[in-house]
This record gives structure tokens, sequence and C-alpha cells, in this order.
């Protein structure tokens, strides 16, 4: 059975993987008039990832004593 840590580990690969496929859309796609709305929400998802992974490396990074 896998321990949390494990399963923290796979989840934070699998959203990093999701932005960088985003990365990839959004940059094939180009600043230009095609779908503006679309645009915006493939940039609102890449945010909400980065947010979700920042919480979870420091949930796998342990607290240093300063």
């Amino acid at each position: 059975m896998l321990s949390d840590r494990d399963s923290l580990l796979r989840r934070l690969h699998e959203l990093r993987s999701e932005h960088r496929d985003l990365d990839t859309v959004i940059i094939r796609l180009g600043d230009g008039a095609h779908d503006q709305l679309g645009m915006q929400r493939l940039k609102k998802r890449k945010l909400v990832l980065k947010d979700e992974i920042s919480r979870m490396e420091s949930l796998l990074i342990p607290d240093s004593i300063a």
C-alpha cells in the first residue's frame, strides 16, 4: 500500500505534468485574436495548478528551524 507521501508525490508529478502541458498549449495558441475566453481559462487553470503545486511542495518539505 502506498504511503501518504508516495500519494502526494504521485499527485505532485501529475500536477506538474498538466502545468507543463498547459504551458505548451498556451504557447502554441499564442496571444493572437483566437479564443480569448479559452485562453483566459487556460491561464487561470495554470495559475490554480501552480498554487496547488506550491501547497503540495510545502507539505512535502519539512519546516526547518530558523
